[in-house]
């Protein structure tokens, strides 16, 4: 049975772009058996595709448009009010192509996830799939994590591996990733909204135990420590 609206969990997720990641999990909060609610979709360009998304599946949107802040710190400023009026338990992050400071980062300690396009501690950054070309590797993949103020560095709670293939290009590597972050996202999404994990000192917290290394997605789309 699908959480009551009042208790569920409130998630707001933060998108740039097109918001392929923001709807896998607007698809997944429509199973019956969803235990949270996506309350906001918040973007920092105007023309986001991603407010369409959510527009269309009747979620409130808001805009902060990062050109129109001197600073980093004052559009964090004005994104953290848009936040903070949500009043969201997490916050997803969903292609959100902004870096944030180390003290908005330390005041949503602990609610912040994000999706990267490698298996990390690999390929911090930009140009996953490139580099991961470049260095000649045979796996590559995806990563989500809790938001720490080191970029690409919080805790990784899980991950899903892809081969690649000889003649991959960045390309077709980044479609078969994102067809991991549409299973892999939501997945976590829920067990964060089931308190079954949590961020501790520096590491995660999976049904009250410390996690020794990352959950990993089998190609049939459950998720195991093996």
């Amino acid at each position: 049975m699908k959480a009551d609206s009042v208790t569920a969990p409130r998630i707001l997720v933060l998108a740039s772009g097109s918001g392929t990641n923001l709807q896998a999990l607007i698809n997944a909060s429509r199973e019956r058996d969803f235990p949270g609610q996506i309350v906001a979709v918040g973007c920092n360009r105007p023309g986001a595709f991603a407010l369409e998304r959510a527009a269309q599946a009747n979620i409130d949107t808001f805009t902060v448009d990062h050109t129109r802040y001197s600073s980093r710190e004052e559009f964090d400023g004005a994104l953290m009010a848009e936040i903070r009026r949500h009043n969201p338990d997490l916050i997803v992050l969903a292609g959100f192509m902004r870096i944030l400071t180390t003290d908005f980062v330390r005041a949503l300690r602990g609610t912040m996830l994000n999706v990267h396009p490698s298996l990390l501690p690999k390929y911090t950054g930009l140009d996953t799939h490139r580099r991961a070309l470049e260095a000649g590797d045979t796996a590559h993949g995806v990563s989500i994590h809790f938001v720490t103020e080191e970029l690409d560095g919080g805790p990784v709670i899980a991950q899903a591996e892809v081969s690649v293939a000889p003649d991959d290009t960045p390309e077709s590597l980044a479609e078969k990733v994102q067809e991991k972050e549409h299973l892999l996202y939501p997945i976590v999404v829920r067990w964060f909204c089931e308190g079954r994990i949590q961020l501790g000192t520096d590491y995660v917290v999976f049904d009250g135990q410390p996690l020794n290394r990352p959950l990993v997605l089998p190609d049939e789309g459950g998720a195991t420590t093996a």
